[in-house]
């Protein structure tokens, strides 16, 4: 048997401390969660090198950390739903915060709640302090916390942001996923057509002999690419640099931004994906935001920055103003012509019933589902259209690249 010291939180959050005897680590932890402690840090007696559950194997972890300089969403979902647990399990917020900071390997994250909990603990609201961290925590994030402070009921609020921020997750890494096969089928494409016009076509062609007008049409204008390719691909590789350097500082401001997203919702299978998943983020927080005392127009202005997109956010200001001047929710949405009718119909029965949270949460489920669908609907055409055009690119220039070879067959025989 072995004796362990630790520290940690008790059922009440008081601080508890002590020594255990167990056979082992794992042991010693157990039994004391048995207990109702929450062990936030223990060592083997006589074992300098322990230092804290944490602690013991943070210097193996950092070693193998990959992109720990800094914090990723699905840190902040992760801590959201530990703080989340901790809450409901009615540990206060400093205990919770310096526990869950006890338990990051990662360094930006264990920096990043060890200086919540010092800011907490100095007399600093939650919200105050993570709304100076606006990289890490959106407005809606700082908005949700500060309505549970206010209103003591922070652990509902963290519960509501730990499944927005879950769905929301969930959603990019769908789209990610859906873009990552058409984006390797298109840069393998790019790149094979490239070497073909660069290093193989212009041998193939030499061993073909005669002069380039005895050439067919499409062979010369392939040679034509190739000539160009081979002589200023330097300069078509800066041009298109700074065309993207221009374009991203354009799509950057006010202007730019609102045409590219109108555009963006416009692309055929591209544009109703967008258009569904941002009603469904939408829905989702706009009734998160109800639910927890936020009034209908704070919610708008929060819900606006959230969409993604700076034509629905527009649309959301149109609406505001109009709410703001004393019209009902579900007029003005259905005037803006930018959400589904269903969307509508459900606003109006929320507002008309006053259960406007609870059948939009109820109908974020059902969006959520269109969306699933859709990025599924794209997932399926989006590749196979990308293939298509490959390998009509590809066979232009099989065609052009056989077509000299087939004449001089065909003259050498005498047909």
């Amino acid at each position: 048997m072995a004796e362990f010291s630790y520290k940690g939180v008790g059922r009440g959050g008081e601080p508890v401390s002590g020594v255990i005897e167990a056979v082992d680590r794992r042991v010693a932890i157990s039994e004391l969660t048995s207990r109702g402690h929450f062990v936030s840090d223990i060592a083997e007696k006589g074992d300098s090198s322990g230092g804290g559950l944490a602690e013991s194997m943070s210097g193996l972890t950092d070693l193998f950390q990959i992109g720990s300089g800094r914090v990723t969403s699905k840190d902040v979902v992760a801590m959201t739903s530990q703080l989340s647990t901790a809450l409901s399990a009615g540990l206060p917020i400093l205990n919770a915060l310096e526990i869950i900071a006890a338990q990051q390997h990662k360094p930006a994250m264990k920096g990043l709640m060890e200086d919540l909990a010092g800011e907490v603990s100095s007399g600093k609201s939650l919200s105050d302090a993570m709304a100076e961290r606006e990289r890490v925590f959106s407005r809606l994030y700082v908005s949700m916390v500060q309505v549970g402070e206010t209103g003591g009921i922070l652990e509902q609020t963290m519960s509501q942001l730990s499944e927005l921020l879950s769905r929301d997750d969930k959603i990019r890494s769908n789209m990610k996923n859906a873009s990552a096969y058409p984006l390797f089928v298109l840069c393998i494409g790019i790149i094979s057509v490239i070497i073909v016009l660069t290093m193989i076509l212009p041998k193939i062609i030499a061993t073909s002999g005669g002069g380039t007008s005895a050439l067919p049409a499409p062979t010369r204008m392939l040679m034509g690419i190739s000539g160009f390719l081979i002589s200023f691909g330097w300069l078509m590789a800066v041009i298109i640099g700074v065309a993207a350097y221009y374009f991203i500082t354009w799509k950057r401001s006010e202007s730019g931004r609102l045409r590219w997203d109108t555009f963006r919702l416009k692309v055929p299978v591209l544009g109703p994906v967008l258009l569904t998943i941002a009603v469904g983020r939408f829905t989702r927080t706009l009734g998160a935001l109800t639910k927890c005392g936020i009034t209908i127009l704070q919610a708008l202005s929060v819900v606006r920055d959230t969409l993604g997109n700076e034509l629905l956010g527009r649309g959301i200001d149109d609406v505001a103003e109009k709410v703001k001047m004393g019209e009902s929710l579900a007029e003005p949405l259905s005037e803006s012509g930018l959400f589904p009718p269903l969307l509508v119909q459900i606003v109006s029965l929320g507002e008309q019933t006053g259960r406007l949270d609870e059948l939009l949460l109820n109908a974020a489920n059902t969006f959520d589902e269109q969306a699933d669908g859709a990025v599924q609907r794209f997932m399926a055409i989006f590749p196979a259209f990308l293939i298509m055009v490959l390998a009509v690119v590809i066979g232009f220039i099989i065609a052009a690249t056989l077509l000299p070879i087939i004449a001089m067959e065909l003259g050498g025989s005498g047909l």
